[in-house]
């Protein structure tokens, strides 16, 4: 700075300073915008059409301008800094996409460590262009600064040290107020119009990296839980004995909206025409247990049920907020799959559905997947209306099983189905397609016996997948224990419009319910054929589950049964430790526990409550620290 000082300086006066200030900023987010993957042109229309975001963009830009400004006393000493971070990370966003097809989120500034190691594995194409032109432009920005000062601030007082730290501290104040207000605001952000609103890749090229990645800050939170010990956390992973279990295959089936709602008395089925005689039957099979799953959301939410069953965490405990559990997870995590694998098994995910939605495609190799196959990589595919059907699927699983065996590999797989994803209109399999009637002595309006008709024909044809698979692998010699469940119940109408009319405790509101976890139950059943019944002594094994009288599970305990089912139980300290909590409280869902005999309280023993402050805490110690190998 002193050789700066003997340079000849212009000096600008104070409202030079602040245009100054509005003309870098509008430059430097231009400039991050065009980092971007997408053409600039591009965001330049969709600006003009909602002219906020050019706001909404350049004013964290220009906040920080004055932030760096007040504290070199040189706009464009400020400004240089300012591009140069600003753009590093629009270009590491672009980067990011390419590879992984994922944005760059704030969170991620707490794994570069792992970032290190990521960037080693992927052949990385950079925009060495782009790169030249920012730095190029800051370095611009600062022969500019050693040019072009700032005259002494009008106020004396104000012209010294104290007077850049408050004008710092007052432009860094205002940009955390609006980070947690408006770029905090969920109904903001879902305001404008985006080609697809589920693609994130897509909504932070439409809106622009810089107002996407501020409102990231408040989305998706982890709370520390309360007198979380790092170190102590840790001491709890140890113990892993691997290669305990049988060797038998996994076949894990989440169908999309499965439930035994036809179960309900206001319905009038009989054994005849049954939308679900499959499930039914396996209810009374000698080689099988069914029960009801509790899972973490109603009528939505089918990734948080997938890491609940996989993970053994909760996604309800993971903020006091509303989260996805798949978008707090960032790094390679314990699962069932890892179990699995750690026992010489392929570890595989299916799903009929796009790779970017819910960032399965990421999520799945950081749980351990050794194969992911999604809709676009899945051949001859059968339709629906417009889902991909779960027969589809049934043969799906059964060909990639029988490639499993053909290479002498045992399989564990999870498939998530989508053929009775919402909406239930008539249309949804087509116009003119014929439904079967709603067999019911309820009275319904027109709108809801339609959804009820077109929802139940998607339950039997889930139901139908069940049948399919146990009867392709009760004619295999190869051991398989299959689990068929649901990840939540359907949306059938506002304000649980269909339930209400079917007099179900669903449509009642929460405090007037008998079961209050009735919106959250799917039917789950697990079912061995003889191979694998022999292998595992069925009975017996069963029989060690302790499982509750109401064979009631939280999705959460559901794959740590499943470990102790096929001889895992010991394997992994995290899955052991759930197991236990498991015989103590079958089912947690936020404040409402079950005990063993099928008891719902909010009340719960010392003992048992200090049991699921661990959990908490070791949950949060997997997700932020530990170093998965």
């Amino acid at each position: 700075m002193k050789a700066s000082h003997a340079l000849p300086k212009a000096r600008l006066p104070l409202w030079a300073t602040l245009a100054a200030m509005v003309a870098l900023s509008g430059c430097i987010t231009l400039l991050a915008l065009w980092c971007q993957p997408n053409a600039l042109r591009t965001v330049v229309d969709i600006f003009r059409a909602q002219p906020l975001l050019i706001v909404l963009n350049a004013l964290p830009i220009g906040l920080l301008v004055v932030t760096f400004t007040c504290l070199f006393r040189n706009v464009f000493f400020g400004a240089a800094l300012v591009n140069f971070g600003v753009c590093v990370l629009s270009i590491a966003n672009r980067i990011k996409l390419e590879v992984r097809d994922e944005p760059v989120f704030p969170r991620d500034f707490a794994l570069l460590k792992e970032v290190g190691s990521a960037m080693e594995s992927y052949d990385i194409q950079y925009p060495m262009s782009t790169i030249a032109v920012v730095l190029l432009a800051t370095l611009a920005l600062v022969v500019l600064g050693l040019f072009i000062g700032c005259r002494p601030f009008p106020l004396a007082p104000l012209r010294g040290w104290l007077g850049r730290l408050l004008g710092a501290a007052g432009s860094m104040g205002i940009l955390v107020a609006l980070l947690l207000t408006v770029y905090a605001s969920n109904d903001l952000y879902n305001s404008f119009r985006v080609s697809n609103a589920y693609y994130i890749p897509s909504v932070f090229n439409e809106l622009g990296f810089p107002y996407c990645f501020c409102h990231q800050f408040t989305t998706y939170p982890i709370d520390r839980p309360a007198g979380f010990d790092k170190a102590t956390a840790a001491s709890w992973e140890t113990g892993d004995q691997p290669g305990q279990g049988e060797d038998v295959h996994l076949i894990m089936v989440m169908n999309e909206a499965f439930s035994d709602l036809t179960d309900d008395p206001a319905f009038t089925y009989t054994e005849e025409n049954d939308p679900l005689p499959n499930l039914h039957a396996l209810q009374s099979d000698p080689h099988a247990v069914s029960g009801h799953v509790v899972v973490p959301g109603f009528a939505g939410g089918t990734a948080n049920t997938e890491f609940d069953v996989l993970t053994g965490m909760q996604t309800n405990a993971l903020s006091a907020s509303t989260t996805s559990s798949f978008r707090v997870v960032n790094r390679d995590l314990d699962s069932v799959l890892r179990v699995f694998a750690s026992d010489g098994y392929h570890t595989s995910f299916f799903h009929p559905g796009d790779d970017w939605f819910y960032n399965r495609e990421n999520v799945y190799d950081w749980l351990g997947a050794e194969e992911t196959v999604f809709v676009d990589e899945m051949e001859n595919l059968t339709y629906k209306g417009r889902w991909v059907t779960d027969d589809y699927m049934a043969g799906f699983i059964e060909e990639k099983f029988e490639e499993a065996v053909a290479q002498g590999e045992l399989l564990c797989n999870y498939t998530t189905t989508i053929q009775n994803h919402m909406s239930y209109t008539a249309d949804k399999y087509g116009e003119g397609y014929v439904y079967p009637p709603v067999e019911t002595d309820a009275q319904l309006t027109d709108d809801v016996r339609t959804m009820l008709e077109v929802y139940i024909e998607g339950a039997r044809d889930a139901d139908a997948m069940l049948g399919r698979l146990v009867d392709y692998f009760s004619q295999t010699d190869e051991p398989v224990v299959l689990a068929f469940w649901g990840d939540h119940l359907p949306y059938l109408g506002d304000n649980q419009l269909a339930y209400t009319q079917l007099g179900s405790e669903v449509g009642l509101p929460e405090e007037e319910r008998v079961n209050t976890l009735c919106s959250y139950e799917t039917p789950y059943v697990i079912w061995a054929n003889d191979a694998a019944a022999e292998v595992l002594d069925w009975g017996s094994a069963v029989e060690s589950l302790d499982l509750p009288e109401t064979n009631r599970l939280s999705a959460s305990f559901l794959g740590a049964a499943l470990l102790e089912l096929t001889g895992r139980g010991e394997e992994s300290p995290w899955f052991a430790f759930l197991n236990q909590l498991r015989r103590e409280l079958p089912v947690v869902q936020k404040k409402t526990y079950m005990t063993m005999d099928g008891t719902l309280t909010p009340l719960i023993t010392s003992d048992q409550l200090s049991m699921i402050d661990q959990w908490r805490q070791w949950s949060y110690y997997k997700l932020r620290y530990k170093e998965v190998e």
